[in-house]
């Protein structure tokens, strides 16, 4: 666990896929086609302070959804990167844009499309129940699954190595969030 903290320090954006890690993956379709998502309230807030905390989010779906835009907007989250079909190509253009380099990156994702961009960042994460292929390529995976708390364990694990989480908690604390 040292070595995956010792990574998490050096963390500087994490990119998050969507379905089954920012959700359980389960795709809800209303009589009108309209998509549903159910995002956990906990994941979001872990979201919020690691970038109270000074790391950048990203999202790279291969789906579109009007709930993921409203959700990450809510989040205050501005690389959101939808309908992506090359995750990598997005991914690298994402990396010249912030001007980071791959080990500067984590990435959570649970399925084999996920697998081109965990190759190459600093730390590869998935989740609980992540695809068994994905998770022998994992460098950590969350004891949460997707979508049921995963996302807070990711933001939690970069806070802690960088000294942050506790800052963060005593504004609790303290009576200012």
């Amino acid at each position: 666990m040292q070595k995956i903290r010792e990574r998490a320090a050096r963390i500087r954006l994490v990119v998050f896929d969507v379905d089954g890690v920012l959700t359980d993956g389960s795709l809800i379709l209303g009589d009108n086609g309209t998509e549903h998502k159910v995002f956990h309230a906990r994941d979001g807030h872990g979201m919020a302070m690691l970038l109270e905390s000074g790391v950048q989010i990203a999202v790279i779906s291969g789906r579109s959804s009007e709930a993921v835009a409203d959700r990450m907007g809510s989040l205050g989250i501005k690389y959101v990167y939808q309908g992506q079909a090359d995750k990598l190509q997005t991914f690298v253009t994402l990396l010249q844009q912030l001007k980071l380099d791959a080990d500067q990156v984590a990435y959570v994702g649970d399925d084999v499309m996920d697998l081109p961009i965990m190759a190459r960042v600093g730390l590869a994460i998935t989740v609980a129940d992540g695809h068994e292929l994905v998770a022998n390529h994992a460098d950590w995976t969350t004891d949460s699954p997707g979508g049921r708390g995963a996302a807070r364990e990711v933001c939690e694990l970069i806070m802690e190595a960088q000294g942050a989480l506790d800052t963060q908690l005593q504004r609790y604390l303290q009576g200012r969030p």
